[in-house]
């Protein structure tokens, strides 16, 4: 038997969408248990699944968060002097 898990890469919300009973597959048996269970996967046999393309830095967020660094910045010193004017 093949759990749900091991059938496809993708999200297999409904084992029906992917097989039907009696259907003949390949699998590879990824594991043997000590009762003598044996777990079988298809989706080790799929091609690999393509590497997803690295994204590279937005030029938008690097500018929109110097902006917010340097406004943070500015709060918390204001804040610092309002404290130690209090202080006086």
């Amino acid at each position: 038997m093949v759990h749900i898990s091991e059938i496809d890469r993708n999200y297999v919300r409904d084992v029906h969408d992917h097989l039907r009973e009696n259907d003949v597959v390949q699998a590879k048996v990824i594991a043997i248990k000590e009762d003598g269970k044996i777990d079988l996967s298809i989706k080790a046999l799929q091609d690999p699944a393509p590497p997803r393309p690295r994204r590279g830095v937005d030029p938008d967020f690097e500018a929109r968060l110097k902006k917010f660094m340097r406004q943070s910045e500015e709060r918390q010193v204001d804040l610092r002097r309002a404290v130690e004017h209090k202080r006086k």
